[in-house]
């Protein structure tokens, strides 16, 4: 454990500061060429998660699966890759790890053969039982191969005693806590299940006789099809032989999905609610500039992620939008892991300051989120460095605080700097001239409400408030790692 510790640590080091989710999912019924399909719809979803990505289709006898590490166009472009792949249903999955190995073995969807037929299972999410709920099953004589807690959802189905498929799912469900999106892929269906809150994105999509279940609506418009509905919170679609039908076993819950959906995680193109995040996230630089008392010259996104509440808060205060910082696309988390020298380049490697641009210029720097602050500072001084005459940052959204504990690759409350200093000593460690956070109600006025309800919140907002609606049930302490895994190589879905 103890160098499961450090080699953890040592990857916290190195890690991007900006806060990832982990996985997207992505399923399709009765399509000719379903695995082709899939692969092009986890590269639409591969801003969700860039370490692995597998796919499992079925012909109607037998599974066929392929993982890989690495993004999905370097490893599912070449047909002889596909044709491995047979059948016309398929699931697909792209990982993010947030700690531990990443090993082969992690990389998803998981297959099973069950007493009621195989079964394959990809899951967006992360339970926050799967510890006791793991012991258990090993009590019980279960082995484990994996160290993800999407294994345990797996184990779950397995050992069930219902004798159809579709019941030992449900008896499963009912077992698993947290948020979590599954799309799995049985002998004679394709199904979908959203926790009970809706924390995690599910979506139902449909190219001709073909039903699609997606993270994000962005991986339906790559394939062509139409959106047709989101999966409800609490809901199991079972899509089979060309039927959809709806499950619903949970108590009615009011729907809360992940803030941070809007904030950052969805795809500027992707529809939430009926409006594209890029909207949203617009709506959000427009009501931090209605918060802002400070006059400048330019306002200058950190790009690309503070882009459209840039914009926004430019638009509103009709101030100059400037791209005073350019980004190097061509970078990848790889190139900057060989050595310290190369990695203490950090934010250069990755931007650049647009010189001409903001000299001699006041700044308003708008960025859509703050977490460690390491890479704002770094963007601060690079500014200042190439002439600018003040810096103010705003973040688009308010100050995050605490951990997650639902499939969001967030710090420890240790490491997370607005859990720690207050809103003057952030603003003198990333050496900006002033900082403001957009506040809890100007974040629900830009999603469309007229504020926080503060008895039922209307969205899962725990990184600003610590308003979990899940709670963990495994001792979690101040880590995340016995949370993952009753294995060394510690590590979620």
């Amino acid at each position: 454990m103890k160098k499961h510790i450090k080699t953890l640590k040592k990857k916290l080091m190195n890690f991007d500061p900006k806060i990832k989710e982990e996985c997207g999912v992505f399923g399709i019924s009765n399509a000719k060429d379903a695995s082709a399909l899939t692969a092009l719809g986890l590269h639409a979803l591969q801003h969700r998660g860039q370490e692995g990505c597998g796919i499992v289709s079925f012909n109607g006898k037998e599974y066929f699966s392929e993982k890989r590490f690495g993004l999905v166009g370097d490893n599912f472009n070449k047909e002889k890759v596909l044709k491995k792949l047979q059948g016309d249903f398929a699931i697909g999955h792209n990982r993010y790890s947030t700690t531990g190995e990443n090993t082969l073995r992690n990389i998803q969807p998981f297959f099973a053969d069950t007493n009621a037929g195989g079964i394959g299972v990809a899951h967006n999410g992360n339970l926050t039982n799967s510890i006791s709920l793991r012991k258990k099953l090993v009590d019980d004589g279960a082995i484990f191969y994996t160290t993800s807690d999407t294994e345990t959802i797996v184990q779950l189905i397995a050992k069930s005693k219902r004798s159809k498929t579709i019941d030992k799912i449900v008896d499963a469900i009912f077992q698993i806590q947290g948020g979590y999106a599954l799309v799995m892929l049985t002998q004679t269906s394709l199904v979908g299940v959203r926790d009970p809150y809706g924390i995690r994105p599910l979506v139902i999509g449909k190219l001709k006789d073909s039903y699609v279940l997606a993270s994000e609506t962005c991986a339906l418009d790559i394939i062509g099809a139409k959106f047709v509905r989101e999966v409800e919170n609490g809901e199991i679609v079972l899509i089979e032989k060309n039927e959809l039908k709806s499950i619903k076993p949970f108590p009615i819950k009011k729907v809360r999905p992940c803030v941070f959906e809007y904030i950052y995680f969805a795809r500027p193109d992707s529809m939430l609610n009926g409006k594209t995040a890029y909207e949203y996230r617009k709506n959000l630089g427009s009501e931090l500039a209605k918060e802002n008392d400070i006059n400048a010259d330019i306002v200058v996104p950190v790009p690309d992620s503070g882009n459209a509440a840039a914009l926004g808060f430019a638009q509103h205060l009709k101030i100059k939008f400037e791209l005073g910082l350019v980004r190097n696309h061509y970078v990848g988390r790889t190139f900057i892991e060989p050595s310290q020298k190369i990695r203490s380049l950090g934010v250069k490697l990755k931007l650049n300051a647009n010189q001409s641009t903001i000299r001699g210029k006041k700044i308003i720097l708008v960025d859509d989120s703050l977490v460690r602050g390491t890479t704002s500072h770094k963007i601060v001084k690079m500014l200042y460095d190439a002439g600018a005459e003040e810096v103010h940052v705003r973040i688009a959204c308010p100050e995050i605080k605490f951990p997650d504990f639902y499939g969001v690759d967030t710090p420890t409350k240790k490491e997370l700097l607005a859990a720690n200093k207050n809103n003057q000593e952030i603003c003198q460690y990333i050496g900006a001239k002033s900082l403001k956070f957009l506040s809890i109600n100007g974040m629900y006025r830009a999603i469309g409400f007229n504020q926080r309800n503060e008895s039922y919140p209307q969205l899962t907002d725990h990184y600003f408030t610590g308003d979990y609606p899940v709670k963990p049930i495994d001792e979690l302490g101040d880590s995340k790692i016995t949370q993952l895994s009753l294995l060394n190589t510690a590590s979620n879905n």
